[in-house]
Protein backbone atom coordinates (compact mmCIF):
# COMPACT_ATOMS: atom_id res chain seq x y z
CA UNK A 1 0.00 0.00 0.00
CA UNK A 2 1.54 3.39 -1.21
CA UNK A 3 1.69 6.12 1.37
CA UNK A 4 -0.40 8.59 1.80
CA UNK A 5 1.16 11.82 1.29
CA UNK A 6 -1.75 13.87 3.40
CA UNK A 7 -4.43 13.24 4.90
CA UNK A 8 -8.04 12.13 4.03
CA UNK A 9 -9.69 14.79 2.46
CA UNK A 10 -12.73 14.07 4.56
CA UNK A 11 -15.44 17.34 4.66
CA UNK A 12 -14.57 17.91 8.09
CA UNK A 13 -10.52 18.19 7.12
CA UNK A 14 -11.83 20.06 4.52
CA UNK A 15 -13.66 22.50 6.58
CA UNK A 16 -10.47 22.96 8.93
CA UNK A 17 -8.21 23.60 6.44
CA UNK A 18 -10.70 26.57 4.43
CA UNK A 19 -11.03 27.82 8.01
CA UNK A 20 -7.36 28.44 8.79
CA UNK A 21 -6.64 29.36 4.76
CA UNK A 22 -9.16 32.50 5.22
CA UNK A 23 -5.83 34.00 6.77
CA UNK A 24 -2.96 31.60 6.18
CA UNK A 25 -0.55 33.65 7.75
CA UNK A 26 -2.17 34.31 11.29
CA UNK A 27 -2.32 32.42 14.24
CA UNK A 28 -5.61 30.37 15.37
CA UNK A 29 -6.77 29.16 18.52
CA UNK A 30 -8.82 25.81 18.68
CA UNK A 31 -11.98 27.22 19.67
CA UNK A 32 -11.49 30.27 17.12
CA UNK A 33 -10.96 27.36 14.47
CA UNK A 34 -14.09 25.35 15.47
CA UNK A 35 -16.31 28.78 15.07
CA UNK A 36 -15.03 29.21 11.67
CA UNK A 37 -15.23 25.49 10.93
CA UNK A 38 -18.75 25.31 12.11
CA UNK A 39 -17.08 21.56 13.62
CA UNK A 40 -17.10 20.79 17.66
CA UNK A 41 -14.23 20.62 19.42
CA UNK A 42 -13.76 17.00 19.24
CA UNK A 43 -13.96 17.29 15.74
CA UNK A 44 -11.19 19.68 14.97
CA UNK A 45 -8.43 18.69 17.53
CA UNK A 46 -8.04 14.84 15.85
CA UNK A 47 -7.56 16.64 12.42
CA UNK A 48 -5.19 19.40 13.96
CA UNK A 49 -3.04 16.46 15.45
CA UNK A 50 -2.93 15.15 11.88
CA UNK A 51 -1.98 18.09 10.08
CA UNK A 52 0.76 18.76 12.36
CA UNK A 53 2.03 15.84 12.38
CA UNK A 54 2.60 15.46 8.64
CA UNK A 55 3.90 18.83 8.83
CA UNK A 56 1.42 21.43 7.34
CA UNK A 57 0.83 22.74 10.76
CA UNK A 58 2.75 23.68 13.81
CA UNK A 59 1.79 25.12 17.24
CA UNK A 60 2.73 26.57 20.47
CA UNK A 61 0.81 27.19 23.98
CA UNK A 62 0.37 30.64 24.60
CA UNK A 63 2.17 32.18 27.42
CA UNK A 64 0.08 33.48 29.70
CA UNK A 65 -1.02 32.64 33.21
CA UNK A 66 -4.09 30.54 33.03
CA UNK A 67 -5.18 31.38 36.68
CA UNK A 68 -4.39 35.28 35.38
CA UNK A 69 -6.39 35.05 32.57
CA UNK A 70 -9.20 33.05 34.33
CA UNK A 71 -9.55 30.70 31.11
CA UNK A 72 -7.53 27.78 29.89
CA UNK A 73 -4.60 27.72 28.08
CA UNK A 74 -4.87 28.41 24.33
CA UNK A 75 -2.78 26.22 21.88
CA UNK A 76 -2.41 28.39 18.81
CA UNK A 77 -1.94 26.91 15.14
CA UNK A 78 -0.59 28.50 11.86
CA UNK A 79 0.54 27.09 8.72
CA UNK A 80 4.20 25.81 8.09
CA UNK A 81 6.03 27.35 5.03
CA UNK A 82 4.92 24.80 2.93
CA UNK A 83 1.55 23.84 4.68
CA UNK A 84 -0.53 26.92 3.13
CA UNK A 85 0.19 25.38 -0.17
CA UNK A 86 -0.25 21.70 0.36
CA UNK A 87 -3.75 22.71 1.97
CA UNK A 88 -4.33 24.60 -1.26
CA UNK A 89 -3.51 21.55 -3.68
CA UNK A 90 -5.33 19.04 -1.11
CA UNK A 91 -8.30 20.88 -1.45
CA UNK A 92 -7.97 21.58 -5.22
CA UNK A 93 -7.54 17.92 -5.59
CA UNK A 94 -10.39 17.16 -3.59
CA UNK A 95 -12.49 19.01 -5.58
CA UNK A 96 -12.04 18.15 -8.71
CA UNK A 97 -12.39 14.07 -7.20
CA UNK A 98 -15.92 15.27 -6.19
CA UNK A 99 -16.81 16.83 -9.73
CA UNK A 100 -15.51 14.16 -11.32
CA UNK A 101 -17.82 12.12 -9.37
CA UNK A 102 -20.59 14.04 -10.16
CA UNK A 103 -19.98 14.06 -13.87
CA UNK A 104 -19.44 10.09 -13.81
CA UNK A 105 -23.29 9.64 -11.69
CA UNK A 106 -25.11 12.54 -13.97
CA UNK A 107 -23.99 10.41 -17.25
CA UNK A 108 -24.96 7.35 -15.95
CA UNK A 109 -28.59 8.60 -15.07
CA UNK A 110 -28.98 10.66 -18.30
CA UNK A 111 -28.00 7.11 -19.97
CA UNK A 112 -30.77 5.24 -18.13
CA UNK A 113 -33.46 7.43 -18.87
CA UNK A 114 -33.89 8.46 -15.15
Amino acid sequence: MAKQSGPRMTLPTQLVLRAILEDPTREMYGLEICQAAGLASGTIHPILARLEGIGWLESRWEESDPHEQGRPRRRYYRFTPDGAEHARCALAQAHTKVNGLLTGLRQRLAGSGA
